[in-house]
């Protein structure tokens, strides 16, 4: 079990911005990498009235579990993770939920029944990352739902410096600075309702 606080900003991209970024990037040490999310939420979207999420990420055949919440300590979110086997995430997906203890707390918190999760879905990305300027550049190509988007993510240790560099990255490329919901936000408003 482990938590960290992550700062990052965000901007939807379109395909040709995300080329223009990946053609720009490539002289750095671009690491590639797949990874699918699997997104579990309340019917009633409890998590998401909290602006909480809760996944399960797979990465090199290894599962980790992330509660998502609001940093109530300042900027950015604060992620609480616990690895979990192939066959602790396969149960979750068919719908028997096991949490673990620093997880089931948080969740407590904010009076979240786990009996009431339910798997909503998955999302695969395809994902270059880099250091820059002191921060960290991902470019993520994601599927979900017969949809495929496009974004820019930065992660920063400094809010402040974070947020300098990722306008002159924006301005530098004349990509306009988008409203970017978080992925499982995009991916439940492409779902069939």
């Amino acid at each position: 079990m482990s938590q960290e606080i992550e700062i990052e900003f965000k901007n939807l991209l379109t395909k040709d911005e995300y080329q223009q970024l990946v053609t720009h990037f490539r002289s750095y040490e671009l690491t590639e990498i797949e990874q699918k999310n699997y997104y579990f939420e309340t019917p009633d979207f409890q998590l998401k009235q909290h602006h909480a999420a809760l996944r399960i990420r797979e990465k090199k055949e290894k599962f980790q579990l992330t509660l998502k919440q609001p940093n109530p300590n300042g900027a950015g979110l604060l992620e609480t993770h616990c690895d979990i086997t192939t066959d602790e995430a396969q149960q979750w997906i068919n719908g028997h939920i096991i949490l673990k203890d620093e997880i089931a707390k948080a969740l407590s918190a904010i009076s979240i029944n786990m009996q009431n999760l339910k798997y909503g879905g998955m999302l695969e990305t395809y994902r270059l990352e880099c250091t820059y300027d002191s921060t960290t550049i991902v470019l993520d190509k994601s599927h979900y739902n017969d949809h495929t988007d496009y974004e820019l993510e930065l992660e920063a240790e400094d809010e402040q410096h974070g947020m300098t560099v990722f306008k002159e990255l924006l301005s530098s490329h004349q990509i306009p600075k988008r409203k970017t919901a978080n992925k499982i936000e995009r991916f439940y408003q492409t779902l069939k309702m």
